[in-house]
């Protein structure tokens, strides 16, 4: 009896939590068939009183939508691919490889990632005009290309790895960059699949750095567009602002949905918390 009642306590509780973390992405998705008024009036009604389309229309229409989340696209991919290449190359070096200064340079990556993003910003909006860098491209993407996060998840997950395997390889003859290439990544399928969600999830998000740097508005990224043009002259278009969010969310949850095999593994194996 003891067991059967903490056990329904647990389902409670379980869901419970569900419905607090679900609930708000519900209310999103209806606000975004409510007009602004309606969603402004008070008391607010959960389902839309007069269903429409027309923030979606406003969103595709009269926002340049495909210039915004062309440029969401091209950023989150290159800092995704290369926070892949390099976080892995740096967490295999630090993993397998045997170098001087090496548990020094581990102490450095880590205290990195108790550095807050806000203290190096301006330095790094400093280096990046320095360079040309403004409104591009590469001053986009390039400050990303690599994170402590990435290099440390990589690296615990190489950790795991036999070394038999490598001095197999380097028996057989072949070098690192084949030995990575070919017989390091092929296994790193969970690690992978957790710094991609981890590395696209905060790059579709960052708001702040696109603000910052793209100056014009063939630059700017998909929040950055939503959060500058759906303020009106007297008040903030809500119904619009749904309407992003939900569009900004669906591509995060596509790939969450093909890779949660993946991620849940790879956290398990990594030990991240």
């Amino acid at each position: 009896m003891t067991r059967t009642r903490t056990r329904w306590w647990l389902y409670v509780v379980l869901v419970l939590g569900l419905v607090a973390m679900v609930m708000p992405f519900v209310w999103m998705i209806l606000g975004s068939f409510k007009t602004t008024a309606e969603i402004r009036q008070y008391p607010t009604n959960f389902w839309p009183i007069d269903p429409t389309l027309d923030n979606y229309a406003q969103l595709f229409g009269r926002l340049d939508f495909t210039a915004f989340f062309t440029n969401s696209i091209i950023v989150a991919f290159f800092v995704t691919a290369g926070n892949i290449v390099f976080s892995s190359m740096v967490g295999y070096a630090l993993a397998k490889l045997e170098f001087r200064g090496k548990k020094l340079l581990f102490a450095v990556v880590l205290s990195t990632l108790m550095v807050p993003g806000v203290v190096t910003f301006v330095p790094l909006f400093v280096l990046t005009a320095n360079l040309g860098l403004v409104n591009s491209y590469p001053g986009l993407i390039l400050p990303f290309l690599i994170t402590p996060l990435g290099v440390f998840l990589m690296r615990q997950f190489m950790l795991s790895l036999p070394d038999d395997i490598i001095e197999a390889a380097r028996i057989d003859g072949a070098g690192e960059w084949r030995i990575f290439l070919r017989v390091i990544m092929p296994l790193c399928g969970p690690a992978v699949a957790t710094l991609t969600i981890l590395t696209f999830l905060g790059s579709w998000n960052n708001f702040l750095w696109p603000l910052v740097v793209a100056t014009t508005e063939d630059k700017y990224t998909l929040p950055v567009a939503l959060a500058l043009y759906s303020v009106g002259q007297n008040a903030a278009q809500y119904g619009l602002m749904m309407a992003g969010a939900v569009v900004v969310v669906v591509p995060v949850l596509l790939i969450f949905v093909v890779l949660q095999r993946y991620f849940v593994q790879g956290i398990a194996l990594t030990g991240i918390k």
